[in-house]
């Protein structure tokens, strides 16, 4: 995967496969059309949550690790809490907010699980989710498990950094933090700084691909029904959307 001359960014999938499987057809129909002799996809993070197939998601994104694929895997804030609620029963991200947790209806936890065939009620009790952690263990694979633990927290190359949610303004590309690289927002959003390179992020869902120059935003809101984002990023700094509308 050295010196790539393309690469495809990826928007947050939050368990939609058929969306993902979609967004793969339409970079295959890309190259097909516009040949490169290397190119990367990069999935910015949270696999997981408030979709149907949470399980069939890891499943694809493993078998392309299998199989070789030019695939780069971030951690998203969702895959975090997926995988701290696998490591310890009632397992809680601190970042999240006091008044939820991940099998709030909210959150979309409760919808991971059923992908792995548990059943979870409505409005299960934090309680009721730390009693089925012994449940999720035994349906969540062991390759699973160990997927969410291995998926990078970032990647950069040529003049572009991918993070799921973003940086902290001010703090140099190699000392970013896990939790702001999963997690912020307004701090990030809000700032006109040069980072240092052109972050490629999710995380906050917009009506289209944003770019605003210093951040490009591709979070289309695919775990509240809206559609998958996928961008083509060139060696020359050119960027366009596949499939949708032009960037904004």
């Amino acid at each position: 995967m050295s010196g790539p001359e393309r690469v495809y960014a990826v928007g947050d999938v939050h368990g939609q496969l058929a969306l993902l499987n979609a967004a793969h057809e339409a970079i295959e129909a890309d190259l097909a059309a516009s040949p490169v002799s290397a190119h990367v996809v990069v999935h910015i993070g949270d696999f997981v949550d408030r979709g149907p197939e949470s399980a069939g998601v890891i499943g694809l994104l493993l078998r392309g690790e299998e199989e070789g694929r030019p695939w780069i895997n971030l951690l998203g804030n969702h895959d975090r809490m997926f995988f701290r609620y696998l490591a310890a029963p009632g397992g809680r991200d601190s970042k999240l907010r006091s008044e939820y947790w991940w099998l709030h209806e909210r959150i979309g936890g409760a919808d991971t699980l059923r992908s792995y065939g548990l059943s979870v009620p409505e409005g299960a009790s934090e309680a009721r989710g730390a009693a089925l952690h012994r449940e999720a263990r035994l349906a969540v694979p062991a390759l699973h498990f160990a997927f969410l633990a291995g998926l990078r927290r970032f990647w950069r190359w040529r003049g572009w950094f991918f993070a799921h949610a973003g940086v902290k303004p001010g703090v140099a590309l190699s000392d970013q933090a896990e939790d702001d690289l999963i997690w912020i927002r307004d701090e990030f959003l809000n700032s006109r700084a040069d980072h240092g390179a052109v972050i490629v992020h999710g995380h906050t869902p917009v009506d289209r691909v944003e770019d605003h120059g210093v951040r490009i935003a591709i979070d289309t809101g695919a775990g509240y029904g809206g559609p998958l984002a996928c961008v083509a990023l060139e060696a020359d700094g050119a960027a366009r959307v596949l499939g949708g509308p032009r960037l904004r």
